[in-house]
């Protein structure tokens, strides 16, 4: 199960965080969601994953990303390597 940590926005329509929300669900990827504080300086947890303190981050597995657009192109290659057929090895 992925998590994405978001802000507060009660909506997936107002913001980026919500842009990845609905684009996880499409690619029905489940997904635990985290808001964070308002405050950029309350967000340790995100800082300590990142580096920087804006959301939205997306931990799937052992990958990391921030940054909705990077999040959306990573969502878009997991969806295209799991729809690919599997290699038979010989």
């Amino acid at each position: 199960m992925a998590i994405l940590y978001r802000c507060r926005t009660p909506t997936d329509w107002l913001c980026p965080c919500g842009k990845v929300a609905r684009r996880l669900r499409r690619a029905g990827i489940d997904y635990e969601q985290v808001r964070v504080p308002v405050l950029r300086r309350d967000r340790d947890e995100v800082f300590d994953l990142t580096g920087q303190r804006w959301v939205p981050v997306l931990v799937h597995g052992e990958e990391v990303v921030h940054d909705s657009r990077r999040i959306v192109e990573y969502v878009d290659w997991v969806e295209e390597r799991a729809s690919e057929p599997a290699e038979v090895g010989g």
